[in-house]
């Protein structure tokens, strides 16, 4: 399966890419915007495709430059609850010289129009810190909204940070993009 983009594809992950994964959840930028900071290595992350990816409690994509396919990052729905109809999701761009292009605005588009048309899912959340403007916006292009706003919700590199929780629901009028192959 394949979802195809303007700039970008999304592909699904496979253990061939966790090298680039362990890679990019190290690079100081990628890290500091995440709320789980612990170290991700090679063990870690095949046991997350293991207990997680295999069993379908998360989808997760990795995100290739349309032209080239050049893997520059990966974007995925976690803690998939089929019942309620909700996941939460994620992303992150591990290529310094590929932020700023559009790239992660993209990638959210599909992957929430794949959550609904394909997963049928109702409402993907997102948590984000407050001070990651860029991020924010970025989301709020895709049509995320906030919904709450956590003071001093987690500790991290010695000080207390806000997060904010975002959402968009499924309205059954949203245009689908991408084509998924």
């Amino acid at each position: 399966m394949l979802i195809r983009g303007e700039k970008i594809n999304l592909r699904p992950m496979t253990y061939d890419d966790t090298d680039n994964i362990v890679k990019w959840r190290a690079n100081k930028r990628v890290k500091n915007n995440f709320l789980f900071r612990g170290e991700i290595t090679r063990e870690v992350h095949e046991n997350w495709i293991k207990t997680k990816v295999e069993t379908g409690e998360v989808v997760q994509f990795i995100i290739e430059e349309a032209e080239g396919d050049r893997p520059i990052g990966s974007t995925y729905l976690r803690d998939i609850n089929r019942e309620i109809g909700k996941a939460e999701f994620g992303i992150f761009i591990g290529e310094d010289d590929a932020v700023g292009r559009g790239y992660g605005t993209e990638a959210a588009k599909l992957i929430v129009n794949y959550a609904f048309s394909n997963l049928k899912l109702h409402k993907v959340y997102l948590r984000v810190l407050d001070e990651n403007l860029v991020a924010k916006k970025s989301y709020e292009k895709v049509g995320f909204r906030e919904e709450g706003h956590f003071k001093d919700e987690v500790f991290l590199n010695g000080e207390y940070k806000d997060v904010i929780f975002m959402a968009i629901f499924d309205d059954g009028e949203r245009e689908c993009k991408g084509l998924v192959l």
